[in-house]
């Protein structure tokens, strides 16, 4: 099986207590179950989220079937996942060259060894 790998980059509002609250959505066994399948549906096989002060990171690997396309109609259609990118949008903030409402933005590759 070929995978790929995606990179993508969002902030969260720049408040201690609500990176906390968030965290703690994220945290082992507290993402809501609907989400991690809609996830693994869309062919993506793991998902890593690191953060630095306010800034994350994503990194997705995906196996042939993911279609970033694909996954957005997905999530829009998903009554689920809407109520929790609304419940996330409390916590996160687009990067100061996101377009309006623009989330996570894909990172573009600058170095491999």
């Amino acid at each position: 099986m070929k995978t790929q790998r995606f990179c993508l980059s969002c902030d969260l509002k720049d408040n201690p207590k609500l990176i906390e609250e968030y965290k703690e959505y994220h945290a082992a066994g507290n993402a809501w179950p609907e989400i991690t399948k809609s996830i693994k549906d869309a062919g993506i096989i793991d998902m890593q989220i690191y953060l630095t002060g306010n800034r994350m990171f994503m990194i997705m690997e995906v196996d042939e079937t993911f279609d970033p396309e694909k996954k957005a109609k997905m999530d829009a259609d998903n009554p689920k996942v809407q109520e929790w990118e609304q419940l996330m949008w409390k916590y996160q903030q687009g990067l100061p060259w996101a377009k309006d409402g623009e989330k996570w933005i894909m990172m573009e590759k600058v170095f491999q060894l």
